[in-house]
């Protein structure tokens, strides 16, 4: 049985029930998605196949087999989802970086704690805050903490029997103050404790403790004519202060809540997510999503939230975010505010993400133009010009039997088509099939316009064609004045030379070489450009009719007509304002009375 039968015939066999489906190729697993009912999902993929965009046919083409997963209800869904997509982290599912490689601030399960950074997470009692998205956000914190607290550093196990057996020695960190050696029990336990309680809030964000702590300590020093140990006191309050004042504080009111904001373009979303406790921000991550499949903002939001959440720990029962997303997590609100303070976070949280999205943009604009200025460089270099060919126009003949002859020009302007500038031309002054006299015609013509509206002259033209077309531009060139003023080559279709005028001898380019691609690729266009034109020319043709020969008509009018209504039938149908519309109060008048007298 082939495999689409064997797939069809899995599919029909789906359930009408909430779960995950896998989709396999040859090697593995390739996607994962969560249904609120698995067969009418799956089915979709295939049943409306034409209406999927190229990445999605690719999946679908890819599936050897499906697996499905029930579960209870669609949250449940949910999270089986995530939890496999991480675990089998397939090609056509959006992934994040995994939250291992962010680092912590850990408070170790010890005597006397020591406090760390670490990316490892070791389930041994120790206490884990984080992580932190910015290294550099996790080192101020750090940095604060070490300022305020006279902290161990040294990895010595300090037990009760070490310490009283006088197994250690004070180090320098003891002689300089930043420690006060609980290795030689010169610093008590209680008071260690107290403080690694205060670093615990600040760590979660509520300076309140620490700062009441020092302010209490301040005043009893300076209570007791201690002012050295209470100005020692006053500028750890004021680092507190200082810190908190760096923090962004968006609402006193404002508790736990998480903010999510999404903006997108075609092939990337952008994300932000601010993490509050207490009214403040302790945590930011604004990140790129590239997109696999046909994803929309809301699945890509709700992906997202679960994984993030997921990653920074958060326990936050209230969400915000600036699209409507459904998730189906238990004790979860999910809110579009409006107004008020929630509004003004939901804000920032957006302007990051539309920050990020200007950002990578603008990179990618620059990375890019970068290429084509590389591009453009490298063929004034193989090509010997004086200046960079920025602007570059084709020119191509096209005939059939030599019925019909016409020609194209393609504008090509930093290395990229610019369509706008495209042109066709009727051949007006050559009978017959002669490429040589048609070639002289069209560049005459194109560079006459140039010249009589001072636009301006492209720094390269290329010919389709062999000696003989590019010897008969030149002589266009040359009664218009412009020879040596703008390069010209020709290139030959059959071993790809390119020839320069006066030159008998091709130059024959890297057929690797990029200025060789961009050349082919403007030819191609102009080649294609005119064979289009020349078939709509000539379908005209085929369409001749007696409205060709109606007098005070013409044939330019009447090949307008035919071409969009295909017969004479259905412009008979057309009343006097449509076809005024179409070609003028006089000459529509002329068909009415044309039609009119037909049927009298």
């Amino acid at each position: 049985m082939p495999a689409s039968d064997l797939l069809k015939e899995k599919i029909s066999h789906l359930p009408h029930r909430p779960g995950i489906y896998k989709f396999f190729d040859e090697n593995g697993i390739i996607y994962v998605g969560k249904a609120v009912d698995i067969r009418k999902r799956v089915s979709s993929y295939f049943n409306k196949s034409t209406q999927h965009n190229k990445k999605t046919r690719h999946l679908i083409a890819s599936i050897r087999n499906i697996e499905f997963t029930i579960v209870d209800t669609e949250a449940d869904a949910f999270l089986l989802e995530n939890n496999l997509i991480k675990q089998y982290q397939p090609k056509y599912n959006i992934l994040l970086k995994d939250g291992k490689t962010y680092p912590y601030i850990c408070i170790i399960n010890e005597r006397f704690p020591r406090v760390i950074s670490t990316r490892n997470k070791i389930a041994d009692g120790s206490r884990y805050f984080g992580p932190y998205a910015s290294v550099t956000s996790m080192n101020v914190l750090l940095d604060l903490i070490r300022a305020l607290y006279p902290l161990r550093t040294c990895t010595y196990n300090l037990s009760s029997e070490n310490i009283l057996s006088g197994k250690f020695k004070v180090c320098l960190e003891y002689h300089i103050g930043n420690c006060k050696g609980p290795c030689e029990n010169l610093y008590d336990e209680e008071s260690y404790n107290q403080h690694i309680i205060q670093i615990r809030n600040i760590l979660s964000g509520n300076l309140s403790v620490a700062k009441n702590y020092f302010k209490d300590k301040m005043s009893a020093a300076a209570a007791d004519f201690q002012f050295e140990l209470a100005h020692s006191f006053k500028q750890k309050l004021d680092l507190l202060d200082s810190f908190q004042a760096k923090s962004t504080v968006v609402s006193n009111t404002l508790t736990n809540i998480d903010v999510f904001s999404i903006t997108s373009n075609e092939k990337c979303a952008f994300l932000n997510y601010l993490k509050v406790v207490n009214g403040s921000i302790i945590q930011t991550q604004s990140l790129e999503i590239q997109k696999k499949l046909e994803e929309t903002d809301e699945e890509i939001l709700a992906s997202v939230i679960v994984q993030l959440r997921h990653e920074f720990e958060s326990d936050s029962r209230e969400i915000l975010v600036n699209i409507e997303v459904q998730l189906p997590l238990p004790n979860i609100t999910v809110t579009v505010p409006q107004i008020g303070d929630k509004r003004k976070l939901l804000d920032l949280s957006l302007k990051n993400a539309m920050y990020l999205r200007k950002e990578k943009e603008s990179s990618r604009e620059k990375s890019k133009d970068s290429n084509e200025v590389r591009i453009m460089e490298t063929m004034k270099k193989d090509l010997k010009l004086t200046e960079l060919p920025r602007h570059i126009e084709c020119f191509d003949n096209s005939n059939f039997q030599g019925d019909n002859p016409v020609a194209s020009m393609v504008c090509f302007k930093n290395a990229k088509p610019s369509k706008k500038d495209y042109r066709h031309f009727h051949i007006k002054t050559v009978v017959g099939p002669d490429d040589f006299a048609s070639m002289y015609e069209i560049v005459t013509r194109r560079y006459r316009r140039l010249l009589d509206e001072a636009a301006p002259l492209p720094q390269l033209i290329i010919i389709d064609g062999g000696k003989g077309q590019l010897g008969m531009a030149v002589k266009a060139l040359k009664d218009l004045d412009l020879w040596g003023k703008i390069p010209v080559i020709g290139i030959a279709k059959r071993l790809e030379e390119i020839f320069y005028p006066g030159d008998n001898l091709p130059l024959y380019i890297d057929k690797k070489s990029e200025t060789l691609r961009l050349i082919q690729r403007i030819r191609n266009e102009a080649h294609r450009f005119a064979i289009t034109f020349h078939r709509s020319r000539r379908d005209a043709g085929t369409l001749k009719t007696e409205i060709t020969d109606i007098k005070g008509l013409g044939a330019a009018t009447a090949e307008k007509l035919l071409l969009k209504y295909k017969s004479v039938k259905k412009i008979k149908e057309l009343n006097f304002e449509e076809l005024e519309k179409e070609v003028g109060k006089h000459k529509a008048q002329i068909l009415q009375n044309y039609f009119s007298g037909q049927k009298a």
